[in-house]
């Protein structure tokens, strides 16, 4: 990218500069304005532009602390290129503890948006005009919704090398090569040729502190990898070995009770074995939750009251899971949290 000024609404942002700025939204019915927080880090060198997102569902926190921490990072003061982050996207939703903007859209279904559609539209649309367009990559944080975990993984576009390539270089043990949803930030940025990578992990409204130090450490993967920060100096740690997911299933309570005996998050499974078990408070009848085919728990509910129909487990297949069993290892050990900074 040139080293020409970049301009984020009335703000403009020279090489070699720092700015912290609210983008105005709108105004609420009680005249209280509505601003999405902006900080942009410009090196003086020339190199990519990244965005990093989060929060684009309000109550989807984990994305939040990463942002914070990373802006701390001390390789920042030789950066080459530009970061743009955004903490918080839904400011709606974040401030409401809700996924959603006050309209009950999901703003993740509204992309690329329209100045004249509904107020997900309109968020969604000053979102990719002011930052996606002006960027050349980026990376959108994410949890799993309400009551529902999930495990450190990069979705993407996995049949785009760029993407791929990116996705390895992130350093987490799963990559869920996963198809763009109409109206997502990811199908949006894709068709302005923009390569991005979705990080989920962990449950909404709460913190999870592996999956923050590894969102952290994530993202300076990926600016190391672009060239944008020098690497480190520090003796290398091992490095993930990411193995791709080409397909995964919800596996659903076939009855309405409470479920006991759940299995952890990131478990080996076999076929026909018992996920959990769902009955009614009474116990007289036991509803097996049985897994369909061999692979890894990537995602799981936290409450164990359940209707039927309700998704319990996210099982993702691999072609070797003894490999993502052995990267799942190596990735707790590197994120228990210690004094060492990423």
């Amino acid at each position: 990218m040139s080293t020409s000024d970049l301009t984020i609404g009335k703000h403009v942002i020279k090489p070699g500069e720092t700015a912290s700025f609210d983008l105005p939204v709108t105004t609420l019915y009680t005249h209280t304005p509505v601003a999405i927080p902006v900080h942009v880090i410009r090196g003086k060198r020339p190199g990519p532009r990244l965005f990093i997102s989060a929060a684009i569902h309000g109550d989807e926190i984990n994305g939040v602390e990463i942002i914070r921490r990373f802006l701390f990072h001390s390789s920042l003061k030789r950066l080459h290129g530009t970061i743009i982050a955004i903490p918080i996207v839904n400011i709606h939703g974040f401030i409401n503890h809700s996924r959603y903007l006050p309209d009950r859209r999901d703003l993740n279904r509204s992309f690329p948006g329209s100045s004249k559609g509904s107020l997900a539209a309109r968020l969604a649309y000053l979102f990719m005009n002011e930052i996606v367009s002006k960027c050349t990559h980026g990376i959108d944080l994410h949890t799993g919704a309400i009551h529902r975990d999930n495990l450190p993984q990069i979705r993407a576009n996995l049949d785009d090398k760029e993407t791929a390539w990116l996705a390895e270089a992130f350093g987490v043990p799963v990559l869920l090569n996963s198809d763009l949803r109409d109206g997502s930030l990811r199908e949006a940025a894709a068709e302005a040729g923009i390569p991005m990578l979705l990080y989920e992990a962990g449950e909404a409204l709460r913190f999870n502190e592996v999956s923050i130090r590894a969102g952290v450490r994530g993202i300076i993967n990926i600016l190391r990898a672009l060239e944008m920060i020098p690497k480190s100096s520090k003796p290398a740690k091992k490095r993930i070995s990411p193995i791709i997911a080409r397909s995964s299933v919800w596996y659903r309570a076939s009855a309405s009770g409470i479920m006991r005996n759940p299995v952890a998050l990131g478990t080996r499974v076999s076929k026909d074995q018992i996920l959990g078990i769902v009955a009614d408070p009474f116990g007289k009848t036991e509803y097996p939750v049985i897994a369909q085919h061999n692979g890894i728990v990537i995602g799981r509910t936290n409450i164990p009251l359940v209707n039927e129909g309700d998704a319990c487990f996210h099982v993702a297949r691999f072609g070797q899971v003894g490999l993502v069993e052995e990267s799942l290892e190596e990735f707790q050990e590197l994120h228990v949290p210690t004094t060492d900074t990423v």
